[in-house]
């Protein structure tokens, strides 16, 4: 049997062994970070050196960190109980708190908004679609984006940002809110006051460690130019699928989207259908944001986007990574055009 072909790192990217091996040595650290003895420094340590790997990566120097456990309770702290506006495409996380009044075009650009009462997120985890900030945004979800595309918080001009260790190399189950320097909102998990009282609880020592060098290695690959390699190797796939399948529809194809991401569909072809396809092939892909995945529903992405169900419902995305290669690249779409054609066959 063919080793398996990982295509899915918009949902998790495979664990850097620079976060393996931080996250190792701080299990050897045995103090809690509030603790004043030497093995809570110790502790702290950790967590600070972190916290300012991740401000060097993400350009926020000026600004303060408060790490959680995800960017989901990124966006709780913040948005719940504000008056927040978004579009329909943004994140689970983002859009549960908001009121869905700002629209997309066909390509996935947002427009007409009022930035201090809205979030718009950096890039779209489905079609990879980037967004242009406006000065002053309220919030801003840097999750798929820190670490693919150059990111400078202190330039963006955002009030709040969230990230999450697991999409760039690091472990699950810790992320950050990012927020301008002296911002201040009513704190929603209260108890200790660890993170300077924003989010009490002890804090995820051997995470934050993953977390701060994932987040270091990351930058240095964007800039070695890893993801310029990685957007030859997207761009190759979808020549090569178009060949094979001129009636695909590529979403955000014509604007600017993160370099690995490539989001297609073929009208009638159902999307879940086609990831049990591909992964009976050996091929890890997805059809949409891992967290809406296994919910057999049309993309509320493609839909925010103007798309009826029907295409909504036939899209798949392949996310790539560093690792992927061009062989694999081939034997994906050998093993989709094989699909592709038994599909048409059964459609005449």
């Amino acid at each position: 049997m063919n080793a398996r072909v990982y295509m899915d790192w918009n949902a998790t990217a495979p664990l850097r062994p620079e976060a393996r091996a931080a996250m190792i040595a701080a299990m050897d650290v045995v103090g809690n970070p509030s603790s004043v003895h030497a093995e809570g420094r110790a502790a702290k340590a950790i967590v600070e050196r972190a916290r300012g790997q991740i401000k060097d990566a993400f350009g926020a120097g000026s600004a303060e960190i408060a790490f959680t456990s995800g960017a989901t309770e990124a966006a709780a702290l913040v948005l719940a109980g504000n008056d927040i506006q978004a579009a329909g495409m943004e994140h689970d996380c983002v859009s549960v708190w908001a009121d869905q009044t700002l629209h997309a075009d066909a390509n996935g650009l947002v427009n007409g908004i009022a930035p201090v009462k809205s979030a718009l997120q950096a890039a779209n985890s489905e079609t990879g679609v980037v967004q242009k900030l406006p000065e002053g945004l309220f919030l801003s979800d840097y999750v798929q984006a820190f670490g693919k595309i150059p990111c400078a918080f202190d330039w963006a001009g955002v009030i709040f940002a969230l990230l999450s260790a697991h999409k760039l190399g690091g472990p699950k189950g810790v992320g950050a809110l990012v927020l301008k320097e002296g911002i201040e909102f009513t704190p929603r998990i209260k108890g200790g006051g660890q993170e300077m009282g924003r989010r009490s609880g002890t804090e995820n020592v051997i995470g934050i460690a993953g977390f701060g060098a994932a987040a270091e290695a990351a930058a240095k690959d964007l800039a070695n130019g890893v993801w310029d390699q990685v957007a030859e190797l997207r761009n190759y796939l979808e020549e090569r699928i178009i060949e094979l399948a001129p009636d695909v529809i590529i979403f955000g194809k014509d604007v600017k989207r993160l370099p690995n991401t490539s989001n297609f569909a073929i009208t009638g072809w159902k999307g879940e259908t086609q990831v049990m396809q591909m992964d009976l092939a050996g091929y890890a892909i997805s059809a949409g944001s891992a967290c809406s995945s296994g919910k057999v529903k049309a993309s509320r992405v493609l839909q925010a986007m103007g798309f009826d169900d029907i295409t909504s419902s036939s899209a798949i995305r392949v996310s790539l990574g560093p690792t992927n290669t061009k062989d694999q690249i081939d034997g994906f779409v050998s093993a989709w055009g094989k699909a592709y054609t038994k599909f048409r066959a059964k459609a005449a």
